[in-house]
């Protein structure tokens, strides 16, 4: 059975398109897929919270459970929009949680998976950042701290990421930095990359097969990745 790869879709209200249709896709790979991949932020914010605390997300959660039930696995890379996750993902929906980088194998294949926001090694003040947040102290802390309080924090931080992503797209060549960082991959043997974060859909196969994928995302995109049969495909739902 096929696995599938979906990452960014940075869901906020049940009402929005992306959200409506990421439910109605989950739905249907229902008992049809191996597993389901997610490549991080999924949510547009998720951290560190009981699952009560996140009442527009409960649709969600409902249709993960179910696809959980028709005997989907669930593996969850966490991103840089949802972190810390908690115990409805590990023992409700009996996920499996990465919280870094790591590499799976599929059907004898070496496949580095990774959210994709530390790929790029020179951007020191997200870095540290993302330490700050990421580390242990911080996941006992967070639940201490109002949930509507971190909430807003963390809507003024995404606003004022959306506002200087376009300047970042033009300052840096995501493109060329994914395939030099595949390639590293690729030097130590790994047959295939798959990364989110980026935004952009991307499948390039070299003739020996090693394998980029990039997810682009589920926002306006709708792009997502399948493995089959010891192969890579990237396809969009709309």
């Amino acid at each position: 059975m096929k696995s599938i790869f979906l990452a960014d879709a940075h869901l906020r209200n049940p009402s929005d398109d992306n959200y409506q249709l990421l439910l109605l896709f989950l739905s249907e790979i229902q008992g049809k897929a191996k597993k389901l991949f997610i490549l991080g932020d999924l949510f547009e914010f998720w951290i560190g919270y009981n699952e009560r605390n996140f009442p527009h997300y409960l649709p969600l959660l409902d249709s993960l459970t179910k696809l959980t039930e028709s005997g989907v696995e669930i593996v969850y890379f966490e991103g840089n929009h949802d972190f810390h996750l908690g115990k409805f993902f590990s023992e409700t929906l009996r996920a499996t949680i990465y919280t870094n980088p790591a590499i799976v194998e599929l059907d004898g294949k070496q496949v580095f998976i990774c959210h994709g926001d530390q790929i790029n090694s020179h951007d020191y003040g997200y870095r540290f950042f993302r330490f700050l947040l990421h580390n242990p102290a911080t996941k006992i802390l967070f639940p201490l701290v109002p949930a509507a309080l971190v909430f807003r924090i963390a809507k003024k931080l995404s606003s004022r990421s959306k506002k200087h992503h376009q300047k970042r797209n033009i300052k840096q060549d995501y493109n060329k930095m994914l395939r030099l960082f595949a390639d590293s991959k690729f030097r130590i043997g790994c047959d295939a990359v798959v990364t989110a974060h980026f935004h952009f859909p991307q499948l390039t196969i070299a003739e020996n097969g090693n394998t980029l994928l990039s997810l682009g995302d589920w926002i306006t995109q709708f792009s997502y990745g399948e493995f089959s049969a010891g192969k890579f495909s990237l396809h969009t739902y709309r």
